[in-house]
C-alpha cells in the first residue's frame, strides 16, 4: 500500500516555499500538503501565471517531494460561517473587503471555486478545508431551536457548497471536509446530515483528522468504518486530555498550551490518540491516500516535532500483509 507520508505546511507558511521544502526533504517526507496563505501557494496568481505553478511543482520534485493536497481552511471557513471580526485576521483584504458578512462569504466562495482551478492546473486532486457553519453556536440547545431553523443550516450549506462543488467536478477535484466543531459537522450523527444534504455527492468528502474527535471524546476507528468510502485525506495530530472533574473538554476559553485546559494539541507520539487502531482501521478500509502531518504543539519546537513525526509514524504505518499468518501451513501428505 504504502501511503505517502505528507507534512501540512500550515504550520511553516511564514518560511519561504524553497527553505520549507528544503527542510521537508530533510527530515524524510515523501511530499507536501501546501497551504493556500503565507508564502506557500497564491490560488489567482496560479492562474494568471503559469510559469509561477511551474516553479512551486519543480521546487518540490527537485527535492523529491510530491504536492499531495492543497489546503484553504483560511478561506473555506468564511464560506459557510457565521462571519464576524475574527475572520478579518484569516482572509486577506481582497476576501475581507468591507466585511460585510454576505459579501465576504461570497466571495470566499469564489475564491473556493478558484482553489478547484488551481489544484487542476497543478495536477492536485484533494483540496482540504473546512465549511464553517451557521448553525454549530446551536449545538448546546439552548436557547432552544426550531427544526426549521436547523433545517435551514443545512440547507444553506447545501447551497453554497452544492454551487462550489460544480466547479469541483468540472474540474475534476475532490473536497475533503477537516470534520471538527466549528464546522457543519463535528461527529458521525453530523456528518450523515451534512452528506444527506449535499446529496451525497463524490465530489465532497472527508479530511479525518483524529486529534478533533479524540478531545471530544469520540471513537475515532468507528468513524473510520462509517465514512470509509469518503475519507479523502488524513491528518496526523496528536490531543492529549487532562480531565480532572475541574476542567470542561469545551476549553475554559483558555488559549493552547495553558496548562489548566482540559485538552490541548501536541506533537504526534506525545498525546493519547490510538494511532496504531487508526493506522489498522485505514487499512481495513483501504485508505490509499496520504497520511499528511499537522504539526501542532505549542510547548515544543515546531522543527522538532516535524522531524520526531514522520520517524515515528514510518515506523507505525505499516501495510496489510500480502498473505494471512497461517498461509504457510499445509498439510502433511
Amino acid at each position: 500500500m504504502k501511503r505517502p507520508i505528507a507534512l501540512f505546511s500550515g504550520q511553516f507558511a511564514d518560511l519561504p516555499i524553497e527553505v520549507f521544502a528544503d527542510k521537508t526533504a530533510a527530515w524524510g517526507y515523501d511530499g507536501v500538503e501546501l497551504a493556500c496563505w503565507g508564502s506557500h501557494l497564491n490560488v489567482p496568481r496560479v492562474l494568471r501565471d503559469a510559469d509561477y505553478g511551474q516553479s512551486i511543482l519543480e521546487t518540490l520534485s527537485s527535492r523529491g517531494l510530491a504536492l499531495t493536497a492543497l489546503s484553504t481552511h483560511l478561506v473555506s471557513q468564511a464560506v459557510g460561517d457565521r462571519v464576524d471580526a475574527r475572520h478579518q485576521r484569516l482572509l486577506s483584504p481582497s476576501i475581507w473587503g468591507d466585511g460585510e458578512p454576505e459579501g465576504v462569504s461570497l466571495r470566499a466562495e469564489e475564491r473556493m471555486k478558484d482553489t478547484a482551478r488551481a489544484a487542476a492546473e497543478l495536477g492536485v486532486e484533494t483540496v482540504v478545508g473546512f465549511t464553517g457553519s451557521r448553525i454549530f453556536h446551536m449545538f448546546n440547545g439552548w436557547p432552544p431551536f426550531s427544526d426549521a431553523e436547523l433545517d435551514g443550516g443545512y440547507d444553506d450549506f447545501a447551497e453554497r457548497w452544492n454551487r462550489i462543488l460544480d466547479v469541483f467536478e468540472a474540474e475534476g477535484v475532490r473536497f475533503a471536509l477537516e470534520v471538527m466543531p466549528g464546522q457543519i459537522a463535528y461527529d458521525i450523527s453530523t456528518m450523515h446530515r451534512a452528506l444527506e444534504a449535499i446529496g451525497h455527492r463524490k465530489s465532497f468528502g472527508i479530511n479525518f483528522d483524529p486529534s478533533h474527535f479524540h478531545w471530544q471524546l469520540l471513537d475515532e476507528v468507528a468513524f473510520i468504518r462509517e465514512f470509509g468510502e469518503v475519507i479523502y485525506n488524513v491528518h496526523i495530530k496528536d490531543a492529549r486530555l487532562s480531565l480532572n472533574g475541574r476542567r470542561s473538554i469545551l476549553g475554559s476559553h483558555l488559549p493552547s498550551g495553558h496548562g489548566d485546559k482540559a485538552w490541548d494539541f501536541v506533537s504526534v507520539g506525545h498525546g493519547d490518540v490510538p494511532f496504531e487502531s487508526i493506522i489498522r482501521a485505514l487499512n481495513e478500509v483501504d485508505y490509499r491516500g496520504p497520511l499528511a502531518v499537522e504539526w501542532e504543539d505549542s510547548l515544543m519546537d515546531r522543527e522538532l516535532g516535524a522531524a520526531e513525526s514522520v520517524d515515528y509514524l514510518r515506523r507505525l504505518s505499516f501495510d496489510e500483509p500480502s498473505a494471512t499468518w497461517f498461509s504457510s501451513f499445509s498439510t502433511p501428505e
